[in-house]
């Protein structure tokens, strides 16, 4: 099983991402998670969103490509990175997520 990961800024941002990539490629969205850089007050958008989903190696590329495409059109692209063999630790840590109680389903 391989793992996407999309760096974006903005909730709103991670939830098109999020769209995009499921409706791109046969994958599964595992958590978004959130992060508020330290220099927050300095940028545009304050608030920094990872998109984590995985599926097959060619799925994970393809819905990679189509949520960096989508982020970029907003100027709101971070980073992006493909891990296409996790180990079982790997896997239960990208299921965590910062986002207090909320869970995917």
């Amino acid at each position: 099983m391989a793992l996407g990961m999309i760096e974006v800024y903005g909730f709103a941002t991670s939830i098109v991402v999020a769209d995009k990539v499921a409706k791109s490629a046969d994958v599964k969205i595992v958590a978004i998670d959130k992060n508020k850089p330290a220099n927050a007050d300095k940028v545009e958008v304050p608030l920094v969103m990872v998109v984590k989903f995985e599926g097959g190696a060619s799925e994970v590329k393809a819905a990679l490509e189509a949520g960096v495409e989508e982020a970029q059109k907003r100027n709101l692209y971070i980073a992006s990175r493909i891990i296409t063999r996790q180990s079982e630790e790997m896997e239960w840590f990208a299921h965590l997520n910062a986002l207090g109680k909320d869970k995917l389903r």
